[in-house]
């Protein structure tokens, strides 16, 4: 399968025309992602670590489809599954269809300390608000406000899907040696870096 190098993922968000504050976005939650894919790699805990040209070019395209959502109201992690897989690289659509509300869940294989990318990238998404690392509950709050519509059965579609990414988090915590404040630093004095086409 083919992984588009960083080069050809910003290529990419300039065709799709996206805006700069959502690519700023992008680049900080590839930046979480590097760093959650370093600890895990260097966690003596952590058997399998996923592709990190996949996750960076997931966390890189996630929001791919974000600007001509914006004008078009479509769901933009499906939009821009399909942009991805329009350009051939499948095993990164499924990356960025999933970054908003896993469809899978699997705490059996957390314990084992085996992540997948598309978990790596939802949950460093959920991490970043504009192009700030916050916290959970600080990004709950934001959601919420923003696209909650002031009902309360979103809000609980909303909750219970960050009640997965507390889970998440709490596995991936207690996989690696390092803490959701140490990441946080970390990933704010990264640069990312340059990746091939594979």
């Amino acid at each position: 399968m083919s992984i588009p190098s960083s080069h050809t993922c910003y290529s990419l968000m300039d065709e799709y025309d996206m805006l700069d504050n959502i690519r700023a976005h992008s680049i900080m939650v590839a930046r979480v992602s590097q760093v959650l894919l370093l600890e895990l790699t260097i966690s003596s805990s952590s058997p399998r670590v996923p592709s990190k040209e996949l996750v960076l070019a997931g966390a890189l395209l996630h929001d791919i489809a974000k600007t001509p959502c914006l004008k078009e109201r479509c769901d933009h992690a499906k939009k821009g599954r399909d942009i991805c897989q329009q350009h051939g690289y499948a095993e990164v659509a499924e990356v960025v269809r999933e970054h908003v509300m896993l469809t899978e869940f699997s705490p059996d294989r957390y314990t084992k300390g085996h992540f997948l990318a598309k978990e790596i990238v939802y949950y460093a998404d959920k991490r970043v608000l504009h192009d700030e690392i916050v916290s959970l509950e600080q990004r709950l709050d934001y959601i919420i406000e923003y696209y909650g519509n002031n009902d309360p059965a979103r809000h609980a579609l909303i909750r219970e899907n960050f009640t997965k990414c507390q889970e998440l988090e709490s596995f991936l915590f207690s996989t690696i040696t390092s803490t959701p404040d140490i990441i946080t630093e970390a990933a704010n004095n990264t640069e990312l870096p340059v990746f091939h086409e594979s």
